[in-house]
């Protein structure tokens, strides 16, 4: 096969180092949370909450501004991290199974001398491959008293998620071979609904007021029917359960969980001892703030994780030659334009967080607003690694932008996939392409379109697709979508066919169902 042609000739080089002393490649500490929005972290500029463990990586390292996803949901953004291809490359539009016998970036690193691993969310469907230890979530997994899936097979571990991947990944970082470079990718559940914090913070953010986005009340006008179609409003689709509201006694199983997969239209709270019966606006600011308080709380977790890993390296003497970075599988909205969950082409969904430290081989507190995406993190890797990257890789190596270096020819645009339509929150699919400055949107099965000015209209609230002073503008970013998506190998064939469906000669299985509420 062609991909392991490519393997034998980038691992020679490593075949002589490696017999001529200790290997001296850097370590890579791939650390990833689910469903983490960059302006939830006060590097991002947050009003929200502070993440000083987080903010560390930014002040030692580089903060990327415009890091984009191509498929702003969680198993789709995996596989394209995993093997630096769009959707309908790597076989993962929506949550089918991911196919275990492609080429990924851990079986390129593991084969060019590097100890792999991952730990924590996984969420593909099949058994990892390409790396040397891993113990996993299933599915989604669970916040309290979690199952992990492990070579050795299925192991309950009392305790809080966050902190028993925090403490497994230490124990991957201990008991690895001390003459290999590792490679290692901490996935944390968190904060992913059904935003579960530990107590302690659970007790801390319930306190808190958290302030409203800008555009928490807005009414969707000039926009396509996509956004007042979705079921991922915060005022008219949360749950009872997401709301953590306690049912009433003596309720079956079944009529508990009816009752907690309700939206409530009214919500009985107590303010100094007296019971007050919330609806309308207020109940709606209600929801708001609970949701935040959860989410937010969960992220603090995550934040102390981060702050004990970065500690470990230090006392080891490990930080100078490790690479540590922080993202999330892709944005999230916080009450934006109404909005929780993902999925949408608008900013707060596609703009991932993405920070890195490297002490011997990046600047401190440098700022880069150069455009990366998700697929470009495995060729990053294989480079720093020494890795010849195969020309079926579809994202770039961003290794020169780390060295402080900006190529002419660096990406200026980018395209972008949602296909899981209606899914569970009624999302309508669509495609589309992001430059600099401007933002195209087609929701194909609607056959409606949005484009924004990004740079007046940040916010994303006015569409100017139909305004007839703005047609040659509309006309120009078309005639660059279809060329990007013409680059991308996208024929449309994988949308309408998906999945089964074969790619390069290979099938893949149907989606697994899962839970709604697990989304």
């Amino acid at each position: 096969m062609r991909w392991i042609r490519y393997l034998i000739i980038s691992i020679l080089p490593f075949a002589v180092s490696l017999t001529n002393g200790a290997d001296k490649r850097p370590n890579i500490l791939f650390i990833m949370s689910d469903d983490h929005a960059a302006h939830s972290i006060s590097a991002y500029g947050s009003k929200v909450n502070t993440t000083s463990n987080i903010d560390r990586l930014a002040r030692e390292g580089i903060k990327f501004n415009s890091c984009f996803c191509v498929n702003s949901i969680c198993a789709p953004s995996r596989a394209s991290i995993l093997t630096g291809k769009y959707s309908h490359k790597n076989g993962v539009p929506v949550f089918n199974t991911f196919d275990g016998s492609q080429p990924t970036v851990s079986k390129y690193l593991q084969s060019a001398g590097y100890y792999t691993g991952i730990i924590g969310k996984w969420h593909l469907g099949s058994q990892p491959t390409g790396f040397d230890y891993w113990s996993v979530l299933p599915s989604q997994g669970v916040y309290y008293n979690p199952a992990f899936l492990t070579q050795d097979g299925r192991k309950v571990i009392n305790g809080y998620v966050t902190e028993i991947i925090t403490d497994l990944s230490l124990n991957f970082l201990k008991n690895r071979p001390k003459d290999k470079p590792f490679f290692l990718m901490c996935h944390h559940k968190a904060p992913h609904r059904a935003w579960e914090p530990n107590e302690k913070y659970k007790i801390e953010f319930a306190k808190k007021v958290i302030p409203e986005p800008p555009t928490l009340w807005d009414d969707y006008s000039t926009r396509a029917d996509a956004i007042r179609n979705c079921k991922q409003k915060v005022f008219y689709d949360m749950t009872r359960r997401d709301l953590k509201l306690i049912p009433p006694a003596n309720l079956s199983p079944a009529e508990k969980n009816k009752w907690l997969s309700t939206k409530p239209t009214s919500v009985e709270i107590q303010v100094d001892g007296k019971t007050n019966i919330l609806t309308g606006i207020e109940l709606n600011k209600y929801k708001y703030q609970r949701y935040m308080q959860d989410y937010l709380a969960c992220i603090q977790s995550v934040d102390d994780s981060v702050g004990v890993l970065l500690d470990y390296l230090d006392k080891e003497g490990l930080s100078d030659n490790t690479i540590v970075i922080y993202t999330s599988d892709q944005g999230f909205f916080l009450g934006d334009h109404g909005l929780y969950d993902k999925r949408f082409m608008y900013e707060e969904s596609l703009k991932m967080p993405f920070l890195l430290r490297w002490k011997n081989g990046v600047k401190t507190g440098v700022v880069e607003d150069s455009i990366i995406l998700n697929i470009d993190f495995a060729p990053t890797f294989m480079e720093i690694a020494g890795v010849k990257i195969p020309d079926d890789i579809q994202g770039r190596s961003f290794l020169p932008l780390l060295k402080g270096e900006h190529p002419d020819n660096w990406r200026t645009r980018f395209y972008y996939r949602y296909y899981h339509d209606p899914g569970d929150h009624n999302t309508a699919a669509h495609y589309g392409m992001r430059t600099l400055t401007y933002k195209l949107i087609y929701y194909w099965k609607l056959d409606q379109w949005e484009c924004f000015d990004l740079k007046n209209d940040p916010l994303e609230l006015k569409n100017f697709y139909n305004d007839k002073d703005k047609q040659p503008i509309v006309a120009k970013l078309k005639q660059e979508l279809y060329k990007l998506k013409k680059e991308v190998q996208d024929n449309d064939e994988f949308a309408y066919k998906q999945p089964p469906h074969g790619v390069d000669g290979r099938t893949f299985s149907a989606p697994v169902k899962f839970d709604p509420y697990q989304k």
